[in-house]
């Protein structure tokens, strides 16, 4: 008797497009991942077309040479210049054959607690590692189990975009993360900007008032980001909205900012957060009576 082995089943093709693939390396292990971009691109700011107003046909932007008009993009090279008007020139190819296969690879050099690194290196780029093929799969689970369980993240290299970047990799909820840093260097420090900065005096009592008003204007629990909407795209939106059907769109309607010196408004702060915080207690005490209500119901018809 033969024995055949069964035809593998073909993995379904991903839903998500990968903004970029390569190898993540750490020490000697590599293994083949895909970037996906995790901002939604559906949610993402609305964009506008620069129009001619006359004719509303919309604007292009050519590549021109001063000598010969418009370029075609195959006869565009990159040139570094060296002197006034003179440059020396590079294919993409040729840069590109300057790295070398781990050089494209994002190698993690150092894994080191999430707080190392401050808020003000990240460049707002995020992506979601996903593994790539079979292999992948067992050194994906690995590595972000270990770094799960140990509280790390790893800092590396990659070329992205066209050159060397920074990238910090974290774990969240069993998935791995990359998120883009900037260079020291391109980091314009805070001793850059307090210098140009008068530090004020202030007073004992508005200082306690101020340090109040931050201890009680807080959520309890986990801070929740669904909570937060883009309230001016969501105007913008239904101004298209209005546009679209030759409407006319009114702005809205403000009321003029009552002045108060500082101290009334700590004092006006404190006391609209306490109510505020007062409310969520009572709003939170209600939601738990009616789930034992709920719960108490439930059993009695079981």
């Amino acid at each position: 008797m033969v024995a055949t082995a069964k035809p593998k089943k073909s993995k379904p093709r991903s839903k998500f497009r990968a903004s970029w693939r390569g190898q993540l390396r750490f020490g000697l292990v590599s293994f083949e991942v895909q970037a996906v971009n995790a901002e939604i691109k559906e949610e993402a700011p609305v964009h506008f077309h620069l129009l001619h107003a006359p004719d509303h046909r919309r604007i292009h932007y050519a590549k021109i040479c001063p000598e010969h008009g418009e370029v075609p993009n195959d006869e565009i090279v990159e040139g570094y210049e060296f002197a006034n008007g003179r440059y020396v020139e590079f294919g993409k190819e040729e840069l590109d054959s300057l790295r070398t296969t781990e050089e494209r690879a994002l190698t993690i050099d150092a894994f080191v607690p999430p707080g190392t690194i401050d808020s003000m290196y990240f460049d707002g780029r995020v992506y979601y590692l996903m593994p790539s093929g079979n292999d992948a799969n067992e050194p994906y689970t690995l590595l972000e189990t270990a770094m799960e369980k140990m509280k790390r993240w790893g800092v590396g290299q990659v070329v992205f975009s066209g050159r060397e970047q920074l990238a910090a990799v974290r774990p969240n909820q069993g998935v791995l993360m990359m998120m883009m840093l900037n260079y020291d260097a391109e980091v314009r420090k805070p001793a850059d900007i307090k210098s140009e900065i008068t530090r004020a005096h202030t007073t004992p009592s508005k200082l306690r008032l101020a340090e109040e008003l931050v201890g009680q204007w807080h959520d309890e629990g986990e801070f929740d980001f669904s909570a937060f909407r883009d309230r001016y795209q969501q105007k913008v939106k239904r101004a298209i909205e209005a546009k679209e059907k030759g409407e006319e769109i009114a702005p809205p309607e403000e009321e003029e900012p009552e002045v108060i010196n500082l101290m009334d408004a700590l004092k006006r702060s404190v006391a609209g957060a306490t109510s505020h915080e007062k409310g969520q207690h009572r709003h939170n005490g209600r939601a738990k009576t009616a789930k034992r209500r709920h719960t108490r119901a439930t059993r009695r018809r079981a």
